[in-house]
């Protein structure tokens, strides 16, 4: 049993290592030194979960607070739009994320979609102007999550559990088996250490362009 924990975990190791990539578009010739504040209104996609969702947004928001916007992270418009009985029908769309805005008196919200998480990640960001619903900025990338690696310790902690309780005879491997493969499961669904630095750099990527309020602007996409 040993030699076999001992396999997964070298397994996993390969996993480690992570890289992303990501580029950017920005509205040539906007001043966006005017925007006093960014309300990070949405992660949408299928990431699950608003620990998750709100994670992302903190990392979001973080990257906007370098760039010198004052932040209204995600929870904080989830609850400011719950008490005015705001309802629409997909806030990562322009015109549903800018009466958001509206509604909250921000000019400008972001909003990130994220259809790909699973051994990698896909990720769309875009800034948009509530009065026309206009981008004024937008970003995407890819990379790697490192939920392969976390579900891989998952198995390895559930393996070794499940060993222990097994002891000698047939039922008790039964009974080792259950418990080691619900520990398992938990463990190979966090969001681990791992995960959260590859979502975080991926972020970094893709708002890197991101236009500063104290400029100078950019006028070219860059990638990287």
């Amino acid at each position: 049993m040993k030699t076999v924990v001992l396999n997964v975990l070298l397994i996993a190791s390969l996993f480690v290592v992570g890289c992303s990539k990501g580029e950017s578009y920005v509205r040539v010739g906007y001043d966006f030194s005017k925007l006093n504040k960014v309300a990070v209104v949405e992660v949408a996609g299928v990431v699950e979960g608003d620990v998750a969702k709100n994670q992302i947004a903190d990392f979001l928001g973080m990257e906007l607070l370098k760039k010198g916007y004052a932040v209204v992270e995600r929870a904080q418009v989830q609850a400011l739009l719950d008490e005015q009985n705001f309802q629409a029908s997909d806030l990562t769309l322009s015109d549903d994320a800018a009466k958001a805005g509206r509604i909250l008196n921000i000019p400008v919200v972001l909003v990130a979609n994220i259809p790909q998480y699973d051994e990698n990640v896909s990720m769309t960001a875009k800034m948009i102007d509530v009065q026309d619903a206009s981008i004024l900025w937008m970003g995407s990338g890819f990379g790697s999550t490192g939920k392969t690696m976390g579900t891989i310790l998952g198995a390895a902690v559930g393996a070794t559990v499940g060993a222990v309780v097994a002891g000698g005879d047939s039922d008790d491997k039964v009974v080792g088996g259950i418990i080691g493969g619900i520990l398992g499961g938990v463990a190979g669904q966090a969001l681990t250490p791992e995960q959260a630095e590859n979502l975080q750099e991926l972020i970094k990527d893709i708002c890197e362009d991101l236009p500063s309020r104290f400029g100078p602007y950019p006028s070219t996409t860059k990638q990287k």
